[in-house]
């Protein structure tokens, strides 16, 4: 995965959700160009890149995008359901490789649509640098995985993998994830404190 997945909810955080999310879109774009390998679709890993810091950018503690996290969880959750609605149903994948598989992807939605999306957002505003830095970690979990979830329900019904897929990939996409939850923490305590 591209390193710069860590900072796609930093730049949701700092710019908001429409300058966050074009300036990802763009960031991710170009980085198709100069390393198309780490793509993907480059579509889809473009739009990835946009609703990822669009989400982080709703993350607001006030104001008039307070209310934007309940269209967003309902898009998420609906993603979700497609994604591994179609994997039980119609691939014939267990319901345990299933949620195993998914775990990045519904545990980042009940991060964002319980009251922790708030506390989260409570703990990157802080003073204290400590619970800046693990307010980004958890933040960048949940807004990764929402951008997961974002880009699989769609390359699912491109590539349909199958249940040995789903297997082999539990252990690889938490390990992924966290990869990026210590990028997005190391990088935007920095930065934060710098601001």
């Amino acid at each position: 995965f591209p390193l710069s997945e860590g900072i796609f909810p930093l730049v949701g955080w700092i710019l908001g959700p429409i300058a966050g999310a074009v300036a990802s879109a763009i960031g991710r774009l170009i980085g198709v160009f100069l390393a198309p390998h780490t793509a993907g679709v480059p579509a889809v890993s473009v739009w990835g890149a946009a609703i990822s810091s669009f989400a982080a950018g709703a993350m607001v503690l006030g104001g008039k995008r307070r209310m934007w996290w309940l269209p967003l969880t309902v898009f998420f959750v609906i993603a979700f359901l497609l994604f591994a609605g179609r994997a039980v149903l119609q691939n014939g994948v267990s319901l345990y490789a299933a949620i195993a598989g998914s775990f990045l992807d519904w545990s980042a939605i009940l991060l964002f649509a319980l009251p922790t999306r708030v506390l989260i957002a409570r703990m990157i505003n802080d003073k204290n640098m400590g619970k800046v830095a693990v307010g980004l970690f958890l933040g960048t979990w949940m807004i990764a995985g929402l951008g997961h979830v974002s880009q699989a329900f769609i390359t699912y019904f491109m590539f349909n993998w199958p249940q040995e897929v789903w297997v082999s990939l539990i252990p690889v996409i938490p390990f992924e994830n966290l990869m990026r939850c210590l990028i997005g923490a190391v990088i935007g305590t920095g930065v934060i404190a710098g601001l």
